[in-house]
């Protein structure tokens, strides 16, 4: 554990105690866990909490299930669900409650709580839900900091190929995508825009920021090509589950009603 862990952890101790709840679950999202963070990169945390359980039974109306806290020291954005909105999430098949349960950094873990959804996954895992939320990241950073721009950011490549390689894998692979950038890497057919998103992912792990650029032709290209495709392919699926409540249900009380800060 390195001195960045070991202070995150102690910000997510302090938390806990402040508010009276208890961590189930806390992991690094964003480009720490996507594996393509500059050197100077933020903390992105995010964490699943419980609350005792006189605090669920109220009549009070709109009770927060938020906890986000101010930037800590200029690096730690660190925010949690409560255990209730969480669930609700996971039902829905939430691409970023998802992507949580992959984190390959994870700071605090209840075992017994992330085995459990993680045995749930598949059941309530929506291939056209998770599509169009990846479609939907990469067409909106396509058209922001990409499209029509004969020079931009050459990092916001990332947070276009990212999202569509996701929809990619759902198609192929019908099952959540990694987290990983990496490992979307691997979908990649066409060798020279491969060695091209190559190239330009070592550059971005070795600065702390990307500078401005000259657009990639072939990069654009594939995504332009990519949207298209995945535009007219979402709109061909059917949402077929049926959601079984009361397995959520279940774990939710079991967590409030056993509550031990």
């Amino acid at each position: 554990m390195n001195n960045e862990q070991s202070q995150i952890i102690q910000i997510l101790k302090n938390i806990s105690q402040e508010n009276n709840i208890k961590i189930l679950y806390a992991i690094e999202s964003g480009s720490r866990a996507w594996g393509f963070a500059s050197v100077d990169s933020d903390y992105d945390v995010r964490f699943i909490y419980a609350r005792p359980l006189e605090w669920y039974l109220s009549i009070e109306e709109g009770k927060r299930d938020t906890i986000e806290c101010p930037l800590i020291e200029d690096k730690y954005d660190i925010n949690g669900w409560d255990i209730k909105k969480a669930l609700k999430l996971f039902a829905k098949s939430n691409p970023p409650f998802f992507e949580w349960l992959n984190s390959p950094i994870i700071y605090i873990e209840d075992k017994e709580f992330v085995a459990e959804l993680k045995i749930l996954r598949k059941e309530y895992f929506s291939p056209k839900s998770m599509i169009y939320h990846y479609l939907s990241m990469a067409k909106g950073n396509y058209n922001e900091y990409i499209s029509n721009r004969d020079e931009l950011k050459l990092k916001k490549y990332f947070y276009v190929l990212r999202p569509l390689l996701a929809c990619k894998w759902i198609e192929l692979k019908n099952e959540w995508p990694p987290v990983e950038f990496v490992r979307l890497l691997d979908l990649i057919d066409d060798k020279q825009f491969l060695n091209e998103v190559l190239r330009l992912f070592e550059k971005k792990l070795n600065s702390n920021e990307l500078d401005k650029g000259k657009k990639i032709e072939i990069i654009n290209k594939h995504i332009e090509e990519m949207l298209e495709y995945y535009n007219s392919y979402a709109n061909t699926l059917k949402e077929e589950r049926r959601i079984n409540i009361e397995k959520l249900d279940n774990i939710f009380r079991k967590y409030t009603l056993n509550f031990i800060s």
